[in-house]
């Protein structure tokens, strides 16, 4: 399995895994749900920008996160440029980078275990009415840093596309859900060897 988690002591890293993962979960129905002006977006990813600076850390990671955003740029805000106006583009692609970078953020500064416990204590009164708390929080906490894992995968697919000279486009679908499988079924196997599954 992939490890995304980067050590440090910045206060992002000092701050708890409850905060964050609130934190998180408010600011992405906020970005989603809240109606945004192009100006505001363009504050929303300015301000996401300042949360990796005050996390300390480097700024390669911030423009590797990036780069390996630039096509979902580039087609999603593409598509929508061409069928729904520039700014229902910027809009709608801002919202979903600014989404993927506060994730990407929560588990490049939160330990697993750390997630993994908070998530725990969240579900556990669901566990009177016969639900598995242990593996809801573990397929929760696995979601949440997959998101990042898959953009990295659509950025190694691109590469691969373009390095053979082909275009990235629809054909860049089956091999960005071959190797999505492939790590799910690799995590899954790590997992049954620890007795998790």
């Amino acid at each position: 399995m992939i490890q995304l988690y980067v050590p440090g002591d910045g206060p992002l890293h000092r701050l708890g895994a409850g905060t964050k993962l609130a934190a998180l979960t408010v600011s992405a129905l906020a970005v989603s749900l809240a109606p945004h002006t192009p100006w505001s977006i363009a504050g929303v990813l300015i301000a996401v920008i300042v949360l990796y600076a005050g996390a300390r850390l480097p700024l390669r990671i911030l423009a590797g996160e990036l780069w390996r955003l630039r096509w979902l740029v580039v087609v999603l805000g593409g598509a929508l440029a061409l069928f729904a106006g520039p700014a229902v583009a910027w809009i709608s692609t801002g919202r979903v980078v600014a989404i993927v970078l506060l994730a990407a953020l929560l588990t490049l500064t939160t330990r697993m275990s750390a997630l993994l416990g908070v998530l725990r204590r969240l579900i556990a009164p669901l566990g009177r009415f016969g639900v598995d708390t242990e593996s809801a929080a573990l397929t929760i906490g696995l979601t949440i840093t997959m998101i990042p894992v898959v953009v990295g995968f659509a950025a190694q697919v691109d590469e691969a596309l373009r390095a053979r000279g082909a275009r990235p486009g629809w054909r860049a679908v089956v091999p960005l859900m071959v190797r999505t499988l492939r790590h799910a079924d690799d995590v899954g196997d790590a997992l049954a060897a620890r007795g998790a599954a």
